[in-house]
């Protein structure tokens, strides 16, 4: 007996420091200007606040919304959107031709490919020009040169050139874009190659070598994006292209893209939410990372956690999220529980890190105001409710006293 009681003795303040547990810990700090969407502020809702330094308390705040012409954009001479090719895609490397010369069956006719500086070489002739200009135009530049060369005379259909396949076209773009950098805009995969399995083709429309192919290539606009005013450079021109339409379902001055061109999509440095959805401007779907380790499942694949619930469409909130997180339903006494969202404000790289009482979050009425939408690399975790912190701490506790049971059974026998 005394050993028992000296054990329960021994026991009882960690019973007591355990069932600390059953609080819930202090609610994040933040820096007010990690503060990306207006949801992301729980106002007077009740959810768990924490610090948020220079954010006055109990105040929904969202950063007003400006927007900056580029300064780099002092260096080039505006244009009007027609002045670039509309109606018909540059040339670009990696395009495939049909050249065709009178009289000629097999030295110079035959099927080219744009090289990489732009240009087309036909065998001892000097190369041509064709990257960044029309079709017609690397056409009649092909004739002069070949004229020039003695090779042909100098007849209207002494040359003929037809497009077999338009390749995707190296862009870069920077701004308010989840993935700035260079990208291929138009790219298409082995399967789906032109005139490789029906044989010799004339023609081709490749519609994804366009502005908003090339913004979604770089992971999409954000929801800061000031997409009435997106910026495609060329050469020592650049025009500022309207694109507002693409998210309404309207007409816009999307044009199409060449080889070298540069896309700036300003910032607008406020949350848009109306740019938080699959639109031709924005990314169909998003990767985030999810946690859900509970008594009920200890571990991530016990809980159903894997691909196909961390890859959700772009427009997904928290709510649903956790949902999918297997971190909504079950029994009462997982009712009280709790959940973060860990993200980054994509203008000045801050991470934020919101709190939320899941079970208001399920009832509360106003819940699409502190409801924040999920960006691209988010993470979701959630923790125990208090009950279940006392049903755990109460299982360590019992498992403490049953591996003991034996010796206090022989202390007692001697």
């Amino acid at each position: 007996m005394r050993a028992s009681r000296r054990f329960i003795a021994t026991m009882l303040p960690a019973l007591c420091v355990l069932a600390t547990a059953c609080v819930s810990g202090p609610a994040p700090a933040n820096h007010s200007a990690a503060l990306y969407a207006p949801e992301q502020d729980a106002g007077r809702s009740g959810h768990p606040q924490g610090d948020w330094d220079g954010l006055a308390a109990n105040t929904s705040k969202a950063p007003a919304c400006t927007s900056q012409i580029p300064r780099e954009l002092a260096n080039y001479r505006r244009a009007l959107p027609g002045d670039f090719p509309a109606t018909q895609s540059p040339l670009a490397p990696g395009d495939r031709l049909a050249i065709r010369v009178l009289g000629d069956s097999d030295r110079l006719t035959g099927t080219y490919v744009v090289g990489t500086d732009g240009a087309v070489r036909l065998r001892g002739v000097p190369h041509t020009r064709a990257g960044g200009g029309t079709l017609e135009q690397f056409e009649i530049a092909l004739r002069t040169n070949l004229v020039a060369s003695g090779v042909v005379r100098p007849l209207r259909n002494a040359v003929s050139v037809s497009l077999i396949e338009a390749a995707g076209v190296p862009i870069a773009v920077s701004g308010a874009v989840f993935e700035p950098g260079a990208v291929r805009a138009g790219e298409r995969t082995p399967e789906s190659r032109i005139g490789l399995k029906e044989g010799e083709v004339t023609g081709d429309a490749n519609s994804a070598r366009s502005v908003a192919t090339a913004i979604r290539a770089a992971g999409g606009a954000r929801p800061d994006a000031d997409v009435r005013r997106v910026y495609l450079l060329r050469g020592d021109a650049y025009v500022e292209l309207d694109l507002s339409g693409l998210v309404q379902g309207w007409s816009a001055q999307d044009v199409p893209i060449s080889a070298g061109d540069r896309i700036i999509v300003p910032s607008r440095t406020c949350f848009d939410a109306q740019l938080a959805r699959p639109t031709p401007l924005t990314p169909p779907g998003i990767r985030v990372y999810m946690s859900n380790l509970t008594r009920s499942a200890n571990n991530n694949a016990g809980a159903a956690i894997g691909k196909d619930s961390t890859s959700l469409p772009y427009g997904t909130r928290l709510l649903q999220a956790l949902v999918a997180a297997n971190c909504v339903g079950g029994s009462y006494m997982q009712a009280d529980r709790r959940a973060v969202l860990i993200s980054r404000n994509p203008i000045n790289g801050r991470s934020v890190v919101i709190e939320r009482d899941i079970e208001k979050l399920v009832r509360g009425a106003d819940r699409d105001a502190y409801d924040p939408y999920l960006m691209p690399g988010d993470a979701i975790a959630c923790y125990d409710s208090r009950w279940t912190n006392l049903s755990e701490a109460i299982g360590i506790v019992s498992q403490g006293v049953s591996t003991v049971t034996p010796a206090i059974l022989l202390d007692n026998a001697l």
